[in-house]
């Protein structure tokens, strides 16, 4: 059973930074696929970005060149750091860990860009 943590729940004013991270108790971390989703009310839930156990990352085009997704496979954690953030980057984001069989998913966190 895989079990992952969110932390970084904040509230930012447009143009801020912050930093999101998923802690993954799990074993063999490392051959995980990893991802971030985010869900805004009343929308489904979307690819933000994901990284692949290689190390390649992928990204929605409304974030790229404004996040960044990383893994610490020491740690078993996954960060995305968001910067320059707008306030339709308000939404859940969830981390999300794809082995071959299964999907999990954390229990999400908010994050609110407003002024």
């Amino acid at each position: 059973q895989v079990q992952l943590a969110e932390s970084g729940v904040g509230l930012v004013q447009p143009g801020g930074s912050l930093r999101l991270s998923c802690a993954a108790s799990v074993r063999f971390f490392s051959i995980y696929t990893m991802g971030w989703y985010c869900q805004a009310p009343g929308k489904q839930r979307e690819l933000v970005a994901t990284i692949v156990s290689g190390g390649s990352t992928n990204y929605a085009d409304s974030v790229k060149g404004r996040f960044t997704i990383l893994r610490d496979n020491a740690k078993n954690t996954v960060y995305l750091q968001m910067n320059s953030l707008k306030p339709e980057d308000k939404a859940v984001y969830y981390c999300n860990a794809e082995g071959s069989v299964r999907v999990y998913w954390g229990q999400g966190t908010q994050v609110t860009v407003s002024s």
